[in-house]
């Protein structure tokens, strides 16, 4: 099948498509675009639960990491003071992974952008063609409105006009069912019309899908880059309570990373099988959902020289009739109007009727031509296939980041808190600050509460 110009499937759809898939009994799955087949929805299912496991390994190894740190930790001695070995290489590690997981925001940022660009180029494709073809019903139908309004009174008039001259009412009656065959043959070229599938609804659906989408991702990005922010003031601060409220929040965004990873995951795989051959199940589903026959849909999906406009003969008829009336009118003013000036009126009328029928016929031929519904048709493929699925790979490696960032901050946060030095009492009541020298035992007390001086006893 033709590609449509300017499209062809990508290295990253190639790979994709290749990947190997599986239902749920692990039986393959032919990597053809199916959705509404169950075993196709399973293996694509199990794309998102091989996030699942993902995220419950992660879990279950920082479990296991920080039970083995609290419950397999050596006890102190008594009045140590110096910082335990490998705790600045803990700190550092906590640092560098909160920084790698601000990378992978910018990522994420740039990939949201990269899909919205993408589904932004599919609305705009459907937009214009929903406009081509309803121009092409609004020209059929006010052509139509004309040519029947004219057989009605201008004809009907000149009939009535030239009624002593019977070649001449021959000749009128002629452009007369030269004019209905026009019509007639022009109303079979709204060939959109009456057709339950509705682009622009199709426009408005998608963009309302990925406004909100887009929102939700921004959302998380956010979500995700306050974390990073407020986790690194906590280390800088070495503010514990500040500390433990970004472990859990971490743990809640560890959680929506391997849930959008599996989401992207799973959409990714589905859109590269759909782009690595499109036409296919294109036409399949229009033509399920229009009732148009294949000869329309292969010439507008396909447009190649192989396949002939089935509208040609249509058109060719209607150019000869439409010739045909003219001509008639040119006698019919060379005749009649010398000796009929009355007929001068509705002749003219047919004439500017008839100017208006040949402008609106030759818009026709060139908004039926496959060319414009084609383009559209690549504009679509190209933002879809090209942007949207680049989008979803960056945001599918920002998910990837995030994750491993998050699980290796939670396993450092609960070391690097335990670093923390305690507070120093002596601080806290003079507002001195914590590297202050303690002062001696008693000092912060009120007076009352000094213990009363001893007298000392004389030596004998």
């Amino acid at each position: 099948m033709g590609a449509p110009p300017g499209y062809r499937p990508s290295a990253w759809v190639h790979l994709l498509h290749q990947l190997p898939r599986a239902d749920f009994q692990l039986r393959p799955v032919p990597s053809g675009f199916a959705p509404r087949e169950q075993e196709y929805q399973q293996a694509l299912l199990l794309v998102v639960a091989l996030a699942g496991l993902g995220l419950g390994l992660s879990l279950v190894f920082i479990a296991v990491y920080l039970i083995r740190f609290c419950c397999c930790r050596p006890p102190e001695p008594p009045g140590a003071k110096s910082t335990p070995p490998g705790g600045g290489c803990v700190t550092w590690s906590c640092v560098a992974a909160l920084l790698v997981g601000c990378a992978g925001i910018g990522i994420g940022f740039y990939g949201n952008s990269e899909t919205s660009d993408g589904v932004s180029q599919l609305s705009s494709a459907l937009l214009h063609a929903n406009h081509t073809l309803s121009t092409i019903d609004h020209l059929v139908v006010e052509t139509v409105e004309r040519l029947g309004e004219a057989v009605r009174t201008e004809l009907t008039t000149l009939e009535e006009v030239l009624a002593q001259r019977t070649e001449l009412v021959a000749a009128t009656r002629g452009a007369r069912r030269q004019a209905e065959a026009v019509a007639q043959q022009l109303q079979g070229l709204a060939f959109w019309q009456g057709v339950p599938l509705s682009p622009l609804q199709v426009a408005e659906d998608v963009s309302f899908v990925e406004e909100y989408r887009w929102l939700a991702y921004v959302l998380l990005l956010l979500l995700e880059l306050l974390v990073c922010l407020f986790t690194l003031v906590g280390l800088a601060k070495q503010s514990k309570w500040l500390v433990v409220v970004m472990t859990a929040m971490s743990l809640l965004v560890l959680v929506l990373s391997w849930g959008s990873m599996g989401l992207e995951a799973a959409t990714a795989v589905g859109l590269s099988d759909f782009c690595s051959n499109p036409d296919t199940y294109v036409l399949n589903l229009t033509q399920e959902e229009t009732g148009l026959s294949s000869d329309i849909l292969n010439y507008y999906f396909l447009c190649n020289q192989a396949i002939t406009n089935p509208f040609q003969q249509r058109l060719t008829l209607s150019q000869r009739a439409l010739a045909n009336i003219h001509s008639q009118l040119q006698g019919l003013e060379r005749e009649a109007v010398p000796q009929f000036p009355s007929a001068q009126k509705p002749l003219l009328s047919l004439e500017e009727t008839l100017n208006v029928t040949e402008g609106n016929f030759h818009q026709l031929v060139a908004l039926l031509h496959c060319r414009g519904l084609h383009k559209d048709y690549g504009v679509a493929l190209r933002g879809l296939c090209e942007d949207a699925l680049e989008g979803l790979l960056f945001l599918l490696l920002f998910s990837l980041l995030s994750a491993g960032a998050l699980a290796t901050t939670l396993c450092s946060l609960p070391r690097a808190w335990a670093l923390f030095p305690p507070r120093n009492p002596s601080a806290l009541c003079s507002g001195s600050p914590l590297s202050e020298p303690p002062r001696r035992p008693g000092a912060c007390l009120p007076s009352t509460l000094l213990p009363w001086p001893q007298e000392e006893t004389p030596l004998t």
